[in-house]
């Protein structure tokens, strides 16, 4: 009887919490995106595409199937924002948030639940942690979109012009690559904004801003510039932020950009260097890219931004954990290390794991796509890196595809939203790895 009872009163773990959370939002979303005054016709949209269009906006992604300023009224613009604002910062961001607001006590429960949702290394401290990345995030986004008002304000009227630029700077800072310009062409993304520096510098920084983690940000300062005294975590989110911008902006400028002007040159190759990082802008046009400017941007798609941050993908450490481990073979060492510290192994199990999830749910979808409307591979195997990845770029193939075809981007999205570790981990939560062990026999790899 008592282990009846115990089974009826289970209590959702964090990870559960954390999916319900998003679920239930995107669920909201959609249904208020159905309705009549969400859309400029009048006739409100389908629960197919408001569903597709609440899980890109909630899991910050931006891929979209109908232009988001000439198909959506001002009303389902705010619907948009405001789901990009809950899924950027976090569903459980948001909630404790409130609850705080409120004078409600945060028990242990919704603490652990905060600390994995913003991948903090522990509980103490996390109701105060959420109350920077709340004050953090509109503070940057207010900043931003001060810092586009006089280009958008100049271009649209004062109130439309204040109107976009809140939206592209939430937008922005929370990496979902949603857009308003499309008054001027549709799905036209930042195309007539490429040569402009200040719209250019004011949205990579919000990107980068958002993409290299609140946690990152809370080191930066506690720490101020001493770089030395960051924690590991936040050394290696930098760094390689820092090499993932450089080496394929270089790329870009040489081999993608020749033909444009120096000015424009620069800040196309750069911007397109910065968006893959789950950003989802644009200001070039994606279809004249080469196989190989287009493979590369799916690998920064896939790799993505920092842990605890508005971005999704692998995420940077995951792919620096595996660098590292690969070097430690190469170099016959018994650990993998950054900055003289040693990355336990069960990390590097973690990363190995999230690398073959993606590889496999990218490779699989892109290749059910393709097959079943019909596209080339390239093609879809972009999107659906777009979709895990929760970038949002497009070669616009996402508004001709089937229902199928959409349903897997949506799944992937939430994958890539809600993260390939949380799903395992809520499925799995009754199950340990306690108690008897098979007996141990070599394999040989490679």
């Amino acid at each position: 009887m008592n282990h009846t009872g115990n089974r009826k009163h289970r209590h959702f773990t964090s990870f559960q919490v954390i999916i319900l959370g998003f679920f239930s939002v995107i669920l909201l979303g959609s249904l208020l995106l159905m309705l009549p005054l969400s859309t400029r016709d009048g006739n409100g949209a389908s629960f197919a595409d408001s569903l597709f269009t609440a899980t890109s906006a909630v899991c910050v992604t931006g891929l979209i199937i109908h232009d988001t300023a000439t198909y959506w009224s001002e009303f389902g613009q705010a619907i948009i924002l405001t789901l990009i604002q809950i899924g950027g910062m976090g569903v459980v961001t948001i909630a404790v948030a409130i609850a705080v607001a409120s004078g409600r006590k945060i028990g242990l429960m919704q603490r652990s639940t905060m600390q994995e949702a913003i991948s903090a290394h522990q509980v103490g401290g996390i109701v105060r942690l959420t109350k920077f990345i709340l004050k953090t995030s509109i503070f940057i986004e207010l900043i931003g979109a001060v810092f586009l008002m006089p280009v958008f304000c100049k271009d649209f009227g004062i109130l439309k012009g204040l109107w976009y630029s809140l939206f592209h700077a939430v937008s922005a800072f929370c990496n979902a690559g949603f857009d308003l310009l499309g008054v001027r062409e549709p799905f036209s993304s930042l195309t007539s904004y490429a040569s402009n520096p200040l719209v250019n510098i004011t949205i990579m920084a919000l990107i980068v801003t958002g993409g290299v983690g609140f946690v990152t940000w809370a080191d930066i300062k506690k720490n101020k510039l001493q770089f030395k005294k960051y924690n590991m975590q936040s050394k290696v989110i930098l760094t390689v932020t820092a090499v993932l911008i450089a080496v394929p902006a270089v790329y870009f400028f040489f081999c993608e950009f020749s033909g444009l002007p120096l000015g424009e040159r620069i800040w196309t190759s750069l911007f397109q260097s910065v968006t893959p990082r789950t950003a989802g802008f644009n200001t070039a046009d994606l279809t004249l890219l080469t196989e190989t400017g287009l493979m590369l941007m799916i690998i920064l798609m896939l790799i993505g931004g920092s842990p605890g941050s508005t971005a999704g993908g692998m995420k940077t450490t995951t792919i620096a954990v595996l660098f590292s481990s690969a070097l430690s073979v190469f170099r016959k060492n018994d650990f993998a290390h950054f900055f003289r510290r040693r990355v336990p192994d069960s990390v590097i199990k973690n990363a190995a794991t999230i690398l073959l999830m993606y590889l496999v749910l990218f490779l699989g979808g892109g290749m059910i796509i393709s097959y079943i409307d019909k596209v080339p591979l390239i093609s879809a195997l972009f999107e659906t890196s777009s979709a895990i990845g929760t970038v949002g770029l497009s070669l616009g193939l996402t508004p001709t595809l089937g229902m199928v075809s959409r349903l897997i981007l949506i799944l992937l999205m939430f994958f890539g939203r809600v993260g390939g570790l949380t799903l395992i981990f809520a499925a799995l939560s009754e199950r340990n790895s306690y108690g008897s062990r098979y007996p141990q026999e070599k394999i040989t790899v490679g």
